[in-house]
């Protein structure tokens, strides 16, 4: 069976194309402010990774598998060669892409990710996602009272609630594929990435309040992506788009446009 095409908005209609990439658990509606301001220059567009958003649910969601919906979904859209941005999870799967598919790829921006494998650690996510019963659910304010057992972080609580919704069943429902992501998990952050020299323009964005990028993971970057650019976003954590998005998209601007 031929693998389906990723669901994407699509936004501007500028000569070269800006392709982005969100976390787990996220979807391309957590872009939709920056591809407005992206799309004013470039054709920008907001895919949902596959088992996320609007996307296909597969049982298969292996880094490469991902890195090759996007190989397939350029070929869709006949785009020979785009920028890619990817955040968190979208940001291994970018770095992925870099490695095996380097003639496709521009500009390359990875948000708050480095080439390495990481320690699992989503595990009260998964739980508290895994207790709420959905046969029993009749509002997203139940859905929130569960979450938050479990999750005491507010913006976290929001950000999963985004992905609720009324399924054709009559019941709420999550859009991401729970079972596949939390069985593929470990693989997903905790495998080492491809290995190989992306020469094109790379820039790493970490968030000065965060530890996903490290002062020693600066040797990896350098290795596998010589001409790398490591910029910190003041005041932002993980969520560094999210937390301040006006130096995030700044950053990327300057980046492009050199």
């Amino acid at each position: 069976m031929e693998t389906p095409i990723l669901h994407s908005k699509i936004i501007g209609s500028g000569s070269q194309h800006l392709i982005i990439f969100h976390g787990l658990f996220g979807q391309l509606d957590n872009w939709n402010t920056h591809g407005r301001q992206f799309g004013e220059i470039y054709t920008t567009h907001l895919v949902d990774l596959r088992n996320h958003g609007r996307s296909f649910h597969s049982n298969e969601s292996s880094i490469e598998a991902m890195s090759d919906d996007i190989l397939r979904y350029m070929d869709a859209h006949g785009i020979q060669k785009a920028h890619l941005l990817g955040h968190s999870l979208g940001g291994r799967i970018v770095i992925d892409f870099a490695m095996r598919y380097a003639e496709r790829l521009d500009h390359l921006i990875v948000a708050d990710m480095a080439p390495k494998a990481y320690q699992p650690h989503h595990n009260a996510i998964f739980k508290a996602l895994g207790s709420v019963d959905f046969e029993t659910i009749t509002s997203r304010k139940d859905v929130e009272e569960t979450l938050s057992q479990y999750i005491p972080e507010v913006g976290v609580r929001q950000f999963l609630l985004k992905n609720v919704y009324h399924a054709e069943n009559g019941k709420y429902a999550f859009r991401f594929n729970l079972p596949v992501l939390r069985k593929h998990y470990e693989d997903l952050v905790g495998k080492p990435l491809a290995e190989g020299v992306f020469n094109g323009p790379t820039l790493f964005l970490k968030g000065a309040k965060s530890d996903y990028i490290l002062p020693e993971d600066e040797f990896i970057i350098k290795k596998q992506f010589p001409k790398a650019k490591i910029q910190s976003i003041a005041n932002a954590g993980h969520w560094l788009h999210a937390e301040n998005p006006k130096d995030f998209i700044e950053s990327i601007l300057d980046f492009l446009e050199q």
